[in-house]
């Protein structure tokens, strides 16, 4: 995971941060072990680099596909599927317009710093198409979005808090890297 192509040139009003490589391996390796990757079909919701649609497919899902709203994001992932011999398909679309369903999905959306609320039409859409989601959000926001779920009738569960290394990537960033908790729930 750590040797493909990071998004060139991110846009910052889409929060496009990466995720990292040991992360992405340890929520997708969790999920296999519950059984919610190895022939499932899989969804990773603005996929950025396709990351978590590549480690999907390397675990043995039965399909794997990525949505994101940036045609460069969508080229590249395409590249990383190609360079990592998995078969991934990936496609430009807004997130509220995806109508693929699927047995699990994986994302990391925006945080909600640039547009506060930005994470809510991912996991709106999340739980529209999918019984199980692993989704990345700030960790200090883990009970606002444990309680969102469950007002939709979902259970949410905390599954496990990381330290995140934001690294210096938009002229607005002060400091070289800014380490932040990030946490991955899992909803049902």
């Amino acid at each position: 995971m750590e040797k493909l192509t990071p998004l060139p040139e991110p846009d910052a009003s889409l929060e496009q941060y990466p995720t990292p490589a040991a992360i992405v391996a340890d929520v997708v390796f969790g999920a296999y072990g519950r059984g919610d990757v190895e022939g499932m079909k899989v969804l990773d919701l603005g996929c950025g680099n396709g990351i978590f649609a590549i480690a999907a497919a390397l675990m043995g899902a039965g399909a794997s596909m990525g949505f994101d709203i940036s045609e460069k994001a969508v080229r590249i992932s395409e590249e990383n599927a190609l360079s990592s011999g998995v078969a991934a398909s990936f496609s430009v679309s807004d997130v509220k317009d995806v109508k693929e369903g699927a047995d699990t999905v994986f994302m990391n959306p925006p945080f909600g710093c640039q547009n506060r609320g930005a994470d809510r039409p991912f996991l709106d859409k999340a739980m529209d198409i999918s019984e199980c989601i692993y989704s990345v959000h700030k960790a200090e926001t883990a009970d606002f979005v444990t309680d969102y779920c469950r007002k939709r009738g979902r259970d949410a569960s905390l599954c496990k808090v990381y330290k995140y290394d934001i690294p210096h990537t938009f002229e607005f960033h002060r400091e070289t890297k800014r380490s932040i908790e990030i946490a991955v729930v899992n909803i049902r």
